[in-house]
């Protein structure tokens, strides 16, 4: 077992000069633009117990807010109601995020300090959206950075012969009356649909 960062550090090289000096304690212009172009997040969250948790976050490119170079606005949306994320934030306020662009193989990610707020001010930045948040998750950035293409290229994430037929899962009802043991007939996949159209 490796137990010291400095036995770790010499298994491997020395981080280019660049991978180090393009850590930026804001968002300049090229990470605002990446923001402002994503439609998906993954949020990563600790909570005072020290368990993570990573959730993914989606909506039209732009739906989370810059409301200046070092912060960000992070409306809820409808889910599960766990509130898992929002819980971790209260207790913690640490928080990773994970951009990513539809065709782009680069990656964004921003470390920083996290809050909830209901503030009327901080509320308006969502007053477009169909459903508008309940509480936003104000992020003050401390680390940015573009992230290299390697892991989706070598996923090949956005290429289409990397896409699955849905088919090669059980739908989702399945799954979860098989996890949870619940009696009834499972959720149709049509009806899961249909009513996520209406929630989203």
């Amino acid at each position: 077992m490796i137990e010291t960062f400095e036995e770790l550090r010499g298994f491997y090289p020395a981080p280019k000069e660049r991978s180090l000096k393009k850590e930026l304690d804001h968002l300049d212009v090229h990470c605002s633009r990446f923001v402002a172009l994503s439609p998906f997040v993954i949020v990563a969250t600790s909570g005072k117990d020290g368990r993570l948790d990573a959730s993914p976050r989606g909506g039209e490119p732009g739906f989370v807010r810059i409301a200046d170079p070092g912060t960000l606005l992070l409306g809820d949306a409808s889910g599960n109601n766990r509130l898992d994320t929002l819980a971790n934030i209260m207790e913690t306020g640490q928080i990773g995020m994970l951009f990513f662009v539809p065709g782009v193989d680069e990656t964004l990610r921003v470390n920083g300090r996290a809050s909830l707020s209901r503030d009327e001010g901080i509320l308006r930045h969502f007053e477009s959206d169909r459903l508008p948040p309940i509480v936003v998750a104000v992020i003050a950035v401390e680390s940015a950075f573009l992230h290299c293409a390697k892991a989706l290229m070598r996923s090949r994430l956005w290429a289409p012969a990397s896409q699955i037929a849905r088919s090669q899962l059980p739908t989702m009802g399945q799954m979860i009356k098989e996890q949870t043991g619940s009696s009834g007939l499972p959720e149709s996949q049509e009806a899961m649909l249909a009513r996520y159209a209406r929630e989203i």
